[in-house]
């Protein structure tokens, strides 16, 4: 553990000296956070975002160098996807000016930010959606706000009926309070595009999370695209180099397809969740290398060149990673979980409170659960969590631990920014069998190559294809190390180590 944290030490004061060298707009290591869970500022119980301001000292240490906001806008909601106001911050949360204040911190700290775009819907309490109903009510079809959303004098499913009419609005979302936008309109359109403009221009965010855009028109893939575009269109013309990633909850096969838009980047599902390539090839009587092989190269496949991975483990609708791995008692499998993400080329998102274990599962409070720091410092609960459960100790405890999840999560972001192959390079594998992985990263006249032992229990051994290698990294769950003799490359379990 001295040597990890040795090397940790070593690779933040890399990141210090080399942080001016690595572009902002180029940002490997993401990190989300839900605002209302994160760090409170004045006493109310909700996080807010000069809360948020004082953790990004945190947030830079851990080697995160992208921030993504869940939504921020004002909503009668505590998760806020349904908009009132696309151009406003709720005061839960601030003004308009702590947000600025956060792009500030956030870019004096070589930090990217995006923020959650929920452009597929809005609240039902929205102007333009009550406006449209008022005019269905009085008759008045020729309203332009009635072709801002998708009314229909058809009942159906996924459909509510507006009050008072025989009108009804699309709702793919159910519960009544979230009415699809249409977004084949142009004066839809045209309305995003200066919302768009608003927090890219005027509040100098980098880019946006696109929520649901499987949604955007039901069941049209093609159509979905064609926004796509237009969206990626609208960001680039308000601020170019902007950073788009979608929400496209599908297996590979159709998450290929949006992919084919110019969107920058879509999250990559199939590697996420229990279901997902990396969980299942450390679970079961059989753990596998293989099924972590043959999922990447599947998405290598898939996916064109020009569009970035998006890995994740687990997100705010999703159970947390501790659960999925059932690793409440197992800080090893944890850890090289963490690990074996950070070895996926691409953009890599983490989930608040990944970095410390926080559990959670079921009803979506549950997942979104106060942000531990210490038993002191927390925000209220959201409203609705049927289940609290802190599996690993706080923040600040495992801050002091060299041998905590946090700080091995911390030295997986330091090795990914010191060695940019890793997200960025061309990968191919080099040998790979139940238990060992050997994958090569190229870009230009460059290459490393990254070894794992996904072997909970066995020291194993792998032949190099070169013979003038070094060590330039390690991630080790335990006290033991990494032994280059020649070609021959000795790792223990869960290692995984760099080699130029």
């Amino acid at each position: 553990m001295k040597r990890l944290m040795a090397l940790l030490l070593a690779l933040m004061c890399l990141w210090g000296s080399a942080c001016a060298e690595w572009p902002m707009e180029d940002s490997y290591n993401w990190y989300e956070v839900f605002v209302y869970s994160y760090q409170d500022s004045n006493g109310d119980g909700v996080g807010d975002l000069p809360g948020l301001i004082s953790r990004l000292d945190y947030i830079r240490d851990m080697g995160y160098t992208g921030l993504w906001l869940m939504p921020i806008m004002p909503s009668p909601s505590y998760h806020k996807y349904d908009v009132t106001d696309y151009m406003s911050v709720d005061p839960l949360y601030g003004t308009v000016e702590d947000f600025k204040a956060l792009v500030k911190g956030c870019h004096e700290r070589g930090i990217r930010i995006i923020i959650d775009l929920p452009v597929n819907h809005s609240s039902t309490q929205h102007p333009w959606f009550r406006a449209a109903c008022e005019a269905l009510q009085q008759g008045d079809t020729a309203n332009p706000y009635v072709d801002y959303y998708c009314f229909s004098q058809t009942a159906g499913d996924k459909k509510v009926q507006v009050p008072g009419t025989d009108w009804y609005y699309e709702e793919q979302f159910a519960g009544g309070g979230m009415p699809d936008l249409n977004l084949h309109s142009d004066a839809v359109m045209a309305e995003i595009r200066a919302i768009m403009a608003f927090w890219l221009q005027e509040c100098g965010a980098d880019g946006f999370r696109l929520d649901a855009v499987t949604s955007f028109v039901t069941g049209d893939v093609a159509a979905n695209v064609a926004v796509l575009d237009q969206l990626k269109a609208m960001a680039e013309e308000a601020k170019p180099g902007s950073y788009l990633v979608g929400e496209a909850w599908v297996g590979m096969s159709a998450l290929a397809g949006y992919c084919e838009s110019a969107v920058d980047s879509f999250f990559l599902f199939p590697a996420s969740q229990a279901e997902g390539f990396i969980v299942r090839s450390l679970l079961g009587r059989s753990p596998n290398a293989t099924k972590y092989v043959s999922g990447l190269e599947e998405a290598l496949g898939a996916i064109p060149s020009h569009s970035v991975l998006a890995p994740f483990l687990c997100n705010h609708d999703t159970g947390r990673t501790i659960g999925l791995l059932q690793a409440r008692k197992l800080p090893e499998r944890a850890k090289f979980a963490q690990g074996v993400l950070g070895m996926l080329p691409g953009n890599v998102f983490t989930y608040y409170g990944d970095e410390i274990g926080m559990v959670g599962a079921g009803d979506d409070p549950n997942k979104r659960l106060a942000m531990y720091w210490n038993d002191g410092d927390m925000t209220s609960q959201p409203p609705g969590v049927t289940k609290l459960e802190y599996a690993y100790p706080c923040a600040d405890d495992q801050l002091a631990d060299p041998s905590s999840l946090l700080n091995y999560c911390r030295a997986v972001n330091h090795v990914r920014l010191a060695e940019p192959l890793i997200a960025r390079g061309g990968n191919s594998f080099v040998f790979s069998d139940k238990n060992l992985v050997l994958m090569k990263r190229e870009m230009d006249d460059q290459r490393c190559y990254i070894a794992l032992n996904f072997s909970r229990t066995d020291a194993l051994t792998l032949e190099l294809p070169e013979t003038e290698m070094t060590i330039t990294a390690e991630l080790q769950v335990g006290a033991d190390k990494a032994v280059l003799e020649g070609a021959a490359l000795t790792l223990p379990p869960y290692a995984i180590v760099i080699l130029k």
